[in-house]
């Protein structure tokens, strides 16, 4: 129901323009160990050990290093990415290093009035962020708009 009325909600507040002028926005983690899927990947052998001789083993680690990375997406194109790569993000890194790039490059793209879209996530929900929202751009969809478990649009997934 929540993501219906999001919708609803889009549809009534949002011109066809506008929605041309919606920066989206996500983050997502990237493994050193890349994503390997066994399923397309076959190797035709005798036996068990033969295929291991061949490349049938994948060696994987049990805690890869991984790196967070942030994109956005609009009309126009893509904004710079963003390599958070020191920890986890919390809402004062995603202040001090994400938000800027989305202003800068929102500002750019789109020229004048635009809308920011980020998911709920918590350091975009958190009321810092949220205020620094209101306070430097023209507009952004606020945490009590976007549908709680509602599937994101990962740019990160589509472009990288």
């Amino acid at each position: 129901m929540n993501r219906k009325q999001f919708a609803n909600w889009v549809k009534n507040n949002f011109n066809k323009d506008q929605t041309r002028k919606i920066l989206f926005s996500d983050e997502k983690y990237f493994s050193v160990d890349g994503v390997y899927n066994a399923q397309n990947d076959r190797i035709w052998a005798v036996n068990r050990l033969e295929a291991d001789k061949n490349g049938g083993v994948k060696n994987k680690s049990k805690f890869p290093s991984k790196v967070m990375v942030w994109l956005g997406a609009c009309s126009k194109g893509l904004t710079s990415l963003v390599i958070l790569d020191e920890g986890s993000l919390d809402h004062d890194k995603y202040i001090k290093k994400v938000l800027p790039v989305a202003k800068k490059c929102g500002n750019e793209m789109l020229v004048n009035y635009w809308t920011f879209q980020q998911d709920g996530a918590t350091p975009h929900t958190a009321s810092e962020t949220q205020q620094w929202c209101i306070d430097n751009l023209p507009s952004f969809i606020p945490k009590d708009r976007w549908p709680a478990n509602s599937p994101d649009l990962n740019p990160l997934d589509y472009y990288i």
